[in-house]
């Protein structure tokens, strides 16, 4: 693993009060998706399924390269608590390299993410390439 410094910044107004911390800005936060994004789609109502679900192509290589490269890594799944251990195992047995895993993630996709920090939105497509840099209409609050 890089020696990225994963430490928070501490911030603060210009009134002096603690603002929430941030990474450094060569640090990228990562959340990806399990199902349809690094294995097959499983749906809650089928966990048998989960144990066998296969890898998609590039996934492990792509997502050990950026925990390599000292991202951080933390997978966010649909699945519900239940589904923690089979989920941990089944990470573990295709040798994904993770720092966390959230589960419970809202179902039926449309997200809208509001966050008072900066976030960026890559949607999966059946392939992990590399980044590109692409210009797109976004829906922002009025000012």
């Amino acid at each position: 693993m890089s020696n990225k410094d994963h430490s928070l910044k501490q911030l603060k107004d210009e009134s002096g009060n603690t603002l929430s911390p941030v990474l450094g800005e060569d640090v990228r936060n990562f959340l990806i998706d399990i199902d349809g994004t690094i294995c097959d789609d499983i749906p809650n109502e089928e966990p048998e399924r989960m144990v066998t679900a296969e890898m998609y192509p590039d996934a492990l290589e792509v997502c050990n390269k950026w925990y390599d490269e000292g991202h951080i890594i933390t997978f966010f799944t649909s699945r519900t608590e239940a589904h923690r251990e089979i989920t941990e195992a089944w990470l573990e047995k295709h040798e994904f390299k993770y720092h966390g895993l959230l589960m419970g993630k809202p179902r039926g996709g449309n997200y809208h993410w509001i966050d008072n920090h900066m976030v960026r939105a890559t949607r999966f497509k059946g392939k992990f390439t590399d980044f590109v840099k692409a210009k797109k209409t976004i829906e922002i609050f009025e000012p």
